[in-house]
């Protein structure tokens, strides 16, 4: 019982931080900041995070940045909460499907791909995996604050509704486009100046 009451106790703090990260307005200051490098930093941070917890973690990253984006005017820390979440995610979508692959699925190389591209005075972040994709029934959910699809303690179901709070603030969008079966793609659009 103590040991219920101590695990129980740990995810209500858990929680509770995460409710209090929610309501907290960043007080970063934007700045010019190489986008394709701030991916490639978090993309990195997230992959060495998880071989971290799990030595038995391997997964393709693949990066196809535009270069002529330049520098955006962004708080680097928070959109950087935001890819780390997206990439998290990515890996823990792949991380699945690979341990629920049966014998012909054998050929499986989970991906993850974080893509940057520029249109018109927007900019593009894609952050895409070859998981299980998201079934039609969750999609309407996903960016709803503790709505989470992963088992008791795993997720506080806070990251992607802070991340959309996040990429809001920041005047852009986030979306999702997913084939069950096929995988996912979350979309960062983001205003140029």
């Amino acid at each position: 019982n103590e040991q219920k009451i101590n695990l129980h106790g740990k995810r209500a703090d858990a929680i509770v931080k995460g409710m209090l990260q929610h309501s907290r307005t960043s007080s970063g200051q934007k700045e010019p900041t190489n986008i394709n490098t701030l991916a490639d930093e978090y993309l990195r941070l997230a992959y060495h995070g998880l071989r971290a917890k799990d030595k038995s973690f391997n997964a393709t990253m693949k990066t196809d940045f535009d270069q002529s984006i330049g520098n955006i005017n962004i708080i680097p820390q928070d959109i950087g909460r935001v890819l780390l979440n997206l990439i998290t995610n990515a890996f823990y979508a792949i991380t699945e499907k690979k341990n629920s692959a049966g014998t012909a699925e054998q050929r499986y190389e989970p991906t993850v791909t974080v893509s940057t591209k520029k249109i018109k005075d927007k900019v593009e972040i894609t952050v895409a995996d070859n998981g299980k994709g998201i079934p039609q029934k969750v999609l309407d959910k996903i960016f709803q604050p503790f709505f989470t699809t992963k088992p008791t303690g795993q997720g506080t179901g806070l990251g992607l509704s802070l991340s959309y709070d996040i990429v809001k603030a920041h005047g852009g969008e986030l979306k999702v486009e997913t084939k069950e079966g096929e995988g996912s793609e979350f979309i960062i659009v983001l205003p140029v100046n």
